[in-house]
Order: C-alpha cells, then sequence, then structure tokens
C-alpha cells in the first residue's frame, strides 16, 4: 500500500484528518459486519439473531482509534493485534457479552466463528483503509483517498453480500423438505448428513422433464452462438476492414436494433410466427435470438478487428490468399480472445433469455430451462422445487462464465478501443 505524504498535524482537532478518516471507517465497517455476520449466522445456524449493531459500531471505532494512535516504532503485527484486541474487548463489552443477541449456550460454535471472523474482517478492512493514515491534519489530497477507500471498501461488502446471500438462499431452500420449510420458513440452515438432501433435484428430473430442459437451451444457446459468429465475424471484419459508402453511417446503426426493446417485438413477432408455424418450436428461437445478439456482437468485434495490425493482413493477400483466408488464417486465430469473449455474453443472452421462450414456446417437449422454471412457479409445488430449478438454470452458466471471465474482460476491452 502506498503511504500517503502527511504534514504535521496543528494544534486542536483538524476536519481533514486521519482522526476524522477513523471515526468515519470504524462506526461504519463495524455496524455494516455486525449486520452481514448477524444475518448469516442465523441464516447458517436458523437461531433468531439480533445483531447488536450499536456495539459493534462502538467497537469499530475503537479499532479504527488504536490504529490511528498506536502506531509509532510498533511493527505492523503488533498494530493490527492491538486493533483486534480492542474490537473485541469494545464488542463484549458494550453487548453485554452477547454480540449477536443469543444466550451463550444457543448455537454456540457459530456465535464463537461468527465473532472471530467480524473481528478479523473489520480489523483487515481498516487496516486496507488506514494503516498508513497520521493522527493529525493531512492534506485534502490524501483525505480524498482515505475516504475513497472507504467508500470501495463499503461498495465491496454491499455488492458481495447482494451477490452472495440470495444465491446462499436459493440453494439452502433446494435442499429442505416441505415440512421444514413449514416449520421454520427463516431457518436456512442444513443438515449434510440428513437423508433426502437431493430429493428436489431428483424429482426434476425424473418427473418434470428438466434434463430436456437444459437439452434444449444447450441446442438453443450453442446454435445461437454459432449463428451469431457466422454472420458477425464477417461483417465486423467488412466494416472494419473494406471501405464502401455508407460504412460509417452502418458502423454506428448496428446496436438500434439491439436497443428496441424486446416487449415491442415480441407482439409482432408472436402474430408473424403463428401464421408461419414457427411459434412452438426451437426454429422460431433460433431465428429470434440471433437477430437480437448479431449487432451487438457486429459492434464488439469491429473495434477489435480494427486494432489488429493491417499489415500481417495486406502480407497474406500478397502471398496468395484471397480475402477469406486471410480471415481463417490471420485475422481468426489473433482474435481469440475477443471470439471467447461474443461467445459466451451471445450464450449468457440466449441461456437466460425468457420472454419470447415464454410467449412462443407451449409445449413442455421444447421448454428452455427459464421457461421450465417459471413452469414449476405454481401454488401446487413445493418452493423447494422452484429453488432446485433455479439452481439448476443458474449454476452451468456461472461455472461457463468463472471458467472463461478472463478472456470475456481481454475481449471486452479491446472491443472497447476504436481505431
Amino acid at each position: 500500500m502506498t503511504a500517503v505524504a502527511q504534514r504535521p498535524a496543528p494544534g486542536g482537532f483538524a476536519l481533514r484528518s486521519g482522526t476524522t478518516a477513523a471515526i468515519i471507517a470504524g462506526p461504519l465497517f463495524g455496524a455494516l459486519y455486525m449486520i452481514v455476520f448477524g444475518v448469516t449466522l442465523a441464516l447458517f445456524s436458523g437461531a433468531p439473531a439480533r445483531p447488536a449493531v450499536g456495539a459493534a459500531a462502538l467497537a469499530g471505532l475503537a479499532g479504527a482509534l488504536v490504529l490511528i494512535f498506536v502506531n509509532a516504532g510498533r511493527s505492523a503485527a503488533v498494530r493490527r493485534a492491538g486493533v483486534a484486541a480492542a474490537i473485541f474487548a469494545v464488542l463484549v463489552v458494550a453487548s453485554l457479552g452477547a454480540p449477536f443477541g443469543l444466550a451463550a449456550g444457543t448455537a454456540t460454535l457459530w456465535q464463537i466463528v461468527g465473532i472471530v471472523v467480524l473481528v478479523a474482517v473489520t480489523t483487515q478492512t481498516l487496516w486496507m483503509c488506514l494503516s498508513d493514515a497520521p493522527a493529525g491534519a493531512v492534506r485534502r489530497y490524501d483525505f480524498e483517498i482515505f475516504v475513497i477507500r472507504i467508500l470501495k471498501g463499503v461498495g465491496y461488502v454491499v455488492f458481495t453480500v447482494f451477490v452472495v446471500l440470495p444465491f446462499y438462499v436459493m440453494v439452502m431452500t433446494s435442499f429442505k423438505s416441505q415440512a421444514e420449510l413449514l416449520a421454520n420458513p427463516l431457518d436456512f440452515s442444513i443438515d449434510i448428513t440428513g437423508a433426502g438432501l437431493l430429493d428436489s433435484y431428483t424429482e426434476l428430473f425424473s418427473k418434470f422433464n428438466f434434463g430436456t430442459y437444459i437439452l434444449n437451451s444447450a441446442i438453443v444457446s450453442v446454435s445461437t452462438v454459432l449463428i451469431t459468429l457466422f454472420f458477425a465475424v464477417p461483417g465486423a471484419y467488412t466494416i472494419a476492414r473494406l471501405r464502401f459508402r455508407g460504412r460509417t453511417a452502418f458502423a454506428n446503426s448496428v446496436l438500434l436494433i439491439y436497443m428496441v426493446p424486446a416487449i415491442v417485438l415480441v407482439l409482432p413477432l408472436y402474430t408473424v410466427f403463428s401464421q408461419l408455424g414457427l411459434r412452438n418450436s426451437l426454429l422460431g428461437l433460433l431465428i429470434v435470438y440471433p437477430a437480437t445478439t448479431i449487432p451487438v456482437a457486429l459492434y464488439m468485434l469491429q473495434g477489435y478487428f480494427r486494432g489488429l495490425p493491417a499489415e500481417m493482413e495486406e502480407a497474406g493477400l500478397m502471398d496468395g490468399l484471397t480475402r477469406l483466408g486471410v480471415i481463417a488464417k490471420i485475422t481468426l486465430p489473433l482474435s481469440l480472445p475477443a471470439l471467447t469473449s461474443v461467445a459466451l455474453y451471445v450464450f449468457m443472452i440466449a441461456w437466460n433469455e425468457f420472454l419470447f421462450a415464454f410467449m412462443f414456446l407451449d409445449d413442455p417437449a421444447i421448454f428452455t430451462l427459464p421457461r421450465g422454471v417459471v413452469s414449476l412457479n405454481s401454488s401446487e409445488l413445493p418452493r423447494e422445487l422452484l429453488m432446485a430449478g433455479a439452481v439448476t438454470a443458474t449454476v452451468p452458466i456461472m461455472v461457463i462464465f468463472l471458467w472463461l471471465e478472463r478472456f470475456m474482460v481481454r475481449g471486452l476491452a479491446a472491443g472497447a478501443v476504436k481505431g
């Protein structure tokens, strides 16, 4: 972490100082983490936790002030230990020994783990934000650095909570039985040794044909990717390399169709497809999906193609390659990151698309996965089946995204460069 410049503190309290940053960061992170870990404890243990938010804010303040004032001649390990000790002591005393509002004999192991993790994470966060902050006045630029660090930390925590906790609730609900959910709808703990843990998933694939839904979604998604790349690659190359009348206007207008809301298109398409016999068929989806993904693929790929050195393609033409040969043997191998990112992006759109599938498909034998999940949303079916279906639809695309994420970032960054 880069140390910030500082100047001697004048007498009295300075508004822009490390102390001010500590007063902001300590209570903020203490209270925020107490809410997060209190809710997490309740979800994991099933105990009705009542987090002591005020005590946690006071403990965070104590830890931040210790970090600011107790720093002269001490190692990083000693300073961190002092901050952790201050947070723990104030938290226990201020909450009267019940940081999560639970009796000592209730979910004891979870409470111990929660307190340890709470103290450790709060200490680490304060260290990352304020380890180089002096107690006295600092320049405005340096104070803004501390504030930005604090805001970034809050943003990371809030974003993580909004992503992880709903997914955890969804997964845990899918492992429950209907009797357990009716007995305590807010208990999201789970006994991994219990029988019937995967009953919901077994029922999905045995009674509701989710294997067929996955296969249909895979067919539609992969086909959409292939069709999109088949048209987008030569189209993007044409815009990036060839000179023709209206090229600039065409390049600037390729995203117009993508900007049209799907709800505006679905009713006319429903009427036309019904008359042509394309409704209630996967072929209809394979017409609609590429029509909405080709424009954005064109836009992404043309920026990448413009960034490739044209001299290599000219050398290929001089060696006797045709224009298609140049694309196949030179341009495409150099464009693998962009092609991977476009393919992943298109695959995610087709895999998760619901509106057209909901309007066009009536036969359960050809339902895609999102359409199949919605078919479970009925008062006659237990909630755990719906959650199991949502997990089944989410996990495959999540695994694929995490596996190919590095290519997607590189491709999107490259495609954003204007040649």
